[in-house]
């Protein structure tokens, strides 16, 4: 198969999710123009059937493009992988235009493009996002107020656990979404429709940077381009979702390109940006430290080989320091400043201790203590949670704090610290969700990666799709859809470097001919 034809099927594969997700998808409640269309029967009975067969044959379709075009991108024209793939089919990707930065920038936006106009996917945070936007707008604080204190459509379509609990998003973003409910009121689609153009600005920002980053450190770009804008879990979750992930992430890896060009300053506001988005990106900021004293010129080096910055004189690391500190600070303060909410997103961050699933460390080790004890007493999965989850916080602010002085080298290691502490923070923390992956993923497109890892990226981006359901419904605790999850996922994984994991082509070869008439 063509690389063209490759990266065709994906996109066909993203209008199939499209057209499944106006039955699969969580739509609308209440709405008129979902009950008034005449679309309403491929949401339930035989049309739900049918949009179910349309939705997961998208997904599919975007997995076998996505791993095939990885194995075209690591091993060249002939997709040569490990095992039985033979020394004849390898190729030279440089001799394939269709794999230039230039045409997969241009294939990425293809695939992502039926999404803008999908059902939300996976998850009800869009009407979320837009309801506490409506608070906004009619004189209440969503950090102090839920919003089910402005009933509506908007509170009718959201996930109903999240009705009383206020927002933990930046004030940049609750501006973002005040000017969209401004615009359109309270009809949901359009909401839906104008926050995915608010959020799209962040997947140009990646298509800009991630090449960028990729190149800085002399790793392919079109892998990392791959790694990430080409992910079918990244493109069906945050655009189809759509999440506020999707802007925060271009800005991220926008703002960590431009202090790695060695423009700190501007590097340091757009990433003070992306902080007044959603506070997770504040991660990486103290990592740009070690990224600005490796600019230091050499010749700076003072004869103590004990320095942690080589080149770096005391004046230097304290303007670095404290431009680190004042420059994202000033532009969240200044963002704080026109919403005028005051930080009361801190609270709302603690409202993800609802979320219960074992994909992080401390819930599951919560999990296995109610399970182990259970033939003993009886524990409550509630009164074991904080403890868990309170020793997962310990630890997380000891590794994030270790893993910011490990990387005080290099560029490459601050960078690599930054990757390693979002998924510190993504493994330790309370709960996480599929799309908080991209966290790390779109750092990661800085390190040149091993087959394992690349696997790993495509089993869990897999799993993710599967495990978690596109009308917000999870398999976590069905365990013969959880082992059919699981094996998907695998499959997936060791496809990335087998051509024929299940030997099917043997059973082709070994059948015997039909006899001549």
């Amino acid at each position: 198969m063509s690389t063209a034809r490759i990266l065709y099927l994906g996109a066909l594969g993203s209008a199939l999710v499209c057209l499944g997700s106006f039955g699969m998808g969580d739509l609308p409640r209440n709405s008129p123009v979902v009950t008034d269309s005449g679309w309403a029967w491929v949401s339930y009975g035989h049309g739900k059937t049918l949009s179910s067969i349309v939705f997961w044959a998208g997904v599919g379709a975007m997995v076998f493009a996505w791993i095939r075009l990885g194995r075209r991108i690591r091993y060249g024209t002939g997709d040569i992988g490990t095992g039985d793939i033979g020394t004849e089919d390898i190729g030279n990707t440089t001799e394939d235009d269709a794999l230039s930065v230039r045409s997969l920038r241009r294939a990425a936006l293809l695939w992502a493009a039926p999404l803008v106009v999908a059902a939300p996917l996976y998850s009800r945070d869009v009407y979320a996002y837009l309801a506490q936007s409506a608070l906004l707008r009619e004189g209440f604080n969503p950090y102090t107020d839920g919003p089910a204190h402005y009933p509506g459509p908007l509170l009718d379509s959201m996930a109903q656990v999240w009705t009383a609990t206020t927002a933990p998003y930046g004030p940049l973003f609750m501006g973002l979404g005040r000017a969209v409910v401004e615009i359109t009121g309270d009809h949901v689609i359009l909401g839906v429709l104008a926050m995915r153009l608010v959020l799209l600005p962040g997947l140009f920002l990646a298509l800009w940077a991630i090449p960028r980053l990729a190149t800085h450190f002399g790793a392919s770009p079109q892998s990392g381009l791959w790694l990430v804008l080409f992910n079918p879990m990244v493109l069906i979750h945050l655009i189809g979702g759509p999440h506020v992930e999707l802007l925060m992430m271009g800005v991220l890896v926008a703002g960590v390109v431009l202090a790695l060009q060695g423009r700190h300053i501007a590097g340091l506001a757009v990433l003070g940006v992306a902080v007044s988005i959603k506070v997770t990106a504040g991660i990486a900021v103290p990592f740009v430290v070690w990224i600005w004293l490796s600019h230091i010129r050499p010749e700076r080096e003072s004869a103590d080989t004990t320095r942690t910055a080589p080149g770096a004189s005391g004046s230097d690391r304290v303007r670095a320091f404290a431009a680190v500190a004042a420059v994202p600070g000033a532009v969240f303060g200044a963002s704080t400043l026109v919403l005028g909410l005051g930080v009361g997103w801190l609270h709302g961050l603690s409202w993800a201790d609802r979320i219960i699933n074992w994909f992080t460390i401390p819930t599951a080790v919560g999990h296995v203590v109610t399970w182990v004890a259970a033939p003993f007493t009886a524990l409550n999965l509630q009164e074991v949670l904080p403890v868990t989850r309170g020793i997962g916080s310990v630890c997380l602010a000891l590794i994030l704090v270790g893993l910011w002085w490990w990387g005080r080298h290099d560029e490459r290691s601050a960078v690599t610290g930054m990757v390693l502490a979002m998924l510190a923070v993504l493994l330790l923390e309370p709960s996480t969700l599929p799309w908080y992956y991209t966290w790390a993923l779109c750092l990661a497109a800085a390190l040149t990666l091993s087959d394992r890892m690349r696997m790993t990226v495509v089993g869990v981006s897999t799993f993710m799709l599967v495990a978690f359901q596109p009308d917000d419904s999870i398999w976590f605790y069905r365990p013969p859809y959880l082992i059919l999850a699981l094996a998907v996922s695998a499959l997936a994984a060791v496809s990335l470097t087998h051509r024929d994991p299940l030997r099917l082509g043997r059973i082709v070869r070994t059948s015997p001919p039909t006899a001549a008439t």
